[in-house]
């Protein structure tokens, strides 16, 4: 294929512990020795990995994400492999995103499910660039909820994006503006786990590329632009024993299995303590507040739309949960992974599932949500990184490694906002005192 195709550069990709695309590109004369797992990288400057006195890791390329970027450069084509990070003596890298998410695989494999379908709704806003190339604030369109151009002027960009994620084998199942100014969502059909993330990941590469290409900046944070709605990234989930979804019962009222209820009820227990990995930013937290569609509140429903997981109207091998909170600009392996492992947990310890919730919760006053037993999602990166750390099914997840490497990092974030002055302070006391 490499022949065949004019492949001069293979980048052998994979993703630091802040879910930031990392890389290491070398010439095809190289690949060889990439295919026998004999390249190594420094580790010990990915955020997140090692320290410099335990540098050396090795890339173990996984042969099924072979892709050759459709775009051209004058040297040939560029094509990619998505790597696993493993150590020196031949053992997997325990802090590596990737690694972390088959874990936890193994361990719902061990318990009879073959695999775990995931169905990731990623949104994002096209943005204006100045004429130094940089960002501006400045949308680029006045488009809403699946408007049509003339008014979603981003709709040639989003259609190449689509055009060129299906000619790199992605199947879309729907493409349109959504309910912001500015922002888009393109959705594509669910997946195993782990070929989910790498999608993710390879999604986020396209749409910045094109976007660039267009004269826009894409971004994936959570809410770039006050007052309006911010970015999620749905993820529809079932789990599958061989060809059969062990979430549909149709002798159930709604068609949930009980493994699908103690799921369930598994992510409602621990979706404070992996909010701070779904939702792993200081303007996260920005997003999951009343009033803009984002779930600020634990609970569950078949019919509305407030609650943290919705349960879709499909049933039979459709039958699935949407797990509404994370957003985009969360490590997909990590956010899969801890979701799968409160999941389990559910399982495992037969966890009871509380009633649904059919009313608006915007609606109903804090003593209305507490007699419902509904809790809110932390209200901050600060208090989802505390969550974190009290949640020993959580910690587990992730493992002592990349456990301490992320909260440090976030602690750090959490101390830069924390200290910083900004400019609603500023309009706020500057004359007033």
């Amino acid at each position: 294929m490499v022949k065949e195709e004019n492949v001069r550069y293979i980048r052998l990709q994979f993703t630091d512990l802040l879910g930031v695309i990392k890389n290491v590109e070398v010439p095809v004369s190289q690949l060889d020795k990439a295919l026998d797992n004999k390249l190594m990288f420094d580790g010990s400057s990915i955020e997140g990995f090692v320290r410099i006195e335990e540098s050396d890791m090795y890339l173990y390329p996984d042969l099924d994400t072979w892709l050759i970027f459709p775009w051209e450069t004058e040297h040939g084509k560029v094509a990619r492999l998505i790597c696993d990070i493993y150590m020196p003596d031949g053992t997997p890298f325990e802090g590596d995103p990737r690694g972390i998410l088959k874990k936890v695989l193994a361990e719902a494999n061990a318990m009879g499910f073959t695999a775990m379908n995931v169905g990731p709704e990623p949104e994002f806003f096209l943005l204006k660039l100045d004429e130094h190339g940089n960002p501006t604030m400045e949308v680029n369109d006045k488009g809403g909820y699946f408007d049509l151009a003339p008014l979603d002027l981003g709709e040639n960009c989003r259609r190449e994006i689509v055009l060129t994620l299906e000619s790199m084998g992605f199947e879309i199942e729907a493409s349109h503006h959504e309910v912001a100014i500015g922002q888009h969502e393109i959705d594509f059909k669910y997946s195993d786990a782990v070929t989910a993330a790498d999608n993710i990941m390879t999604f986020k590469l396209v749409v910045k590329t094109i976007a660039r290409k267009y004269g826009l900046h894409a971004t994936f944070m959570p809410k770039p632009i006050f007052g309006i709605n911010g970015s999620g990234m749905h993820c529809h989930q079932s789990l599958f024993k061989g060809k059969e979804n062990a979430f549909y019962d149709e002798n159930d009222e709604l068609g949930l299995s009980k493994t699908a209820k103690h799921y369930l009820a598994g992510i409602l227990a621990h979706a404070r303590g992996f909010a701070a990995i779904t939702n792993p930013t200081v303007n996260s937290y920005k997003r999951l507040v009343p009033g803009y569609e984002a779930p600020c509140y634990v609970a569950w429903s078949a019919k509305n739309r407030s609650p943290l997981v919705r349960i879709p109207a499909s049933r039979g091998l459709s039958t699935r949960i949407e797990v509404r909170n994370p957003d985009p600009a969360c490590n997909p392996y990590l956010a899969l992974a801890v979701m799968l492992k409160a999941g389990l947990d559910g399982i495992k310890n037969e966890l009871p599932l509380q009633d649904a919730v059919n009313r608006n919760i915007y609606v109903m006053n804090e003593a209305e949500r507490e007699k419902a037993g509904i809790h809110s999602l932390p209200a901050s990166l600060k208090e989802a990184v505390e969550e974190l750390l009290a949640d020993d099914v959580m910690r587990s997840a992730l493992g002592e490694h990349a456990l301490t490497h992320f909260v440090e990092a976030k602690l750090i974030e959490w101390d830069m906002f924390r200290t910083a002055v900004h400019e609603w302070e500023r309009d706020q006391y500057l004359t007033t005192y």
